[in-house]
């Protein structure tokens, strides 16, 4: 990381003020351009699980490819980084109570 700035290296979720040190996403989620945060009105969250606007994509709750996010925020890791890709994972915050 690079201090002073919002730059995060390739597998680095940008810092945020509930991880001001920001995080690394999963080798498994991330080929070093796979992951980012999107906004939350870009996912979707329903009875059937999670949809992906862009995409349509349904991932039920219990697929393995929903992680709880460090940050509160949500970030998506598709196929390449593409927008319109496959999700590798789908990382959601808390769910209120």
């Amino acid at each position: 990381m690079i201090f002073g700035s919002d730059v995060a290296f390739p597998h680095d979720a940008i810092p945020t003020a509930a991880m001001p040190q920001g995080w690394s996403y999963p080798f498994s989620c991330c080929s070093g351009y796979d992951c980012r945060e999107v906004a939350d009105a870009d996912i979707v969250e329903g009875a059937r699980g999670y949809e992906i606007r862009a995409t349509g994509e349904l991932i039920p709750m219990s697929d393995k490819k929903i992680k709880q996010s460090p940050d509160g925020h949500f970030h998506w890791c598709s196929v390449a980084g593409a927008k319109d890709g496959k999700t590798i994972c789908l990382f959601v915050p808390p769910r209120g109570f």
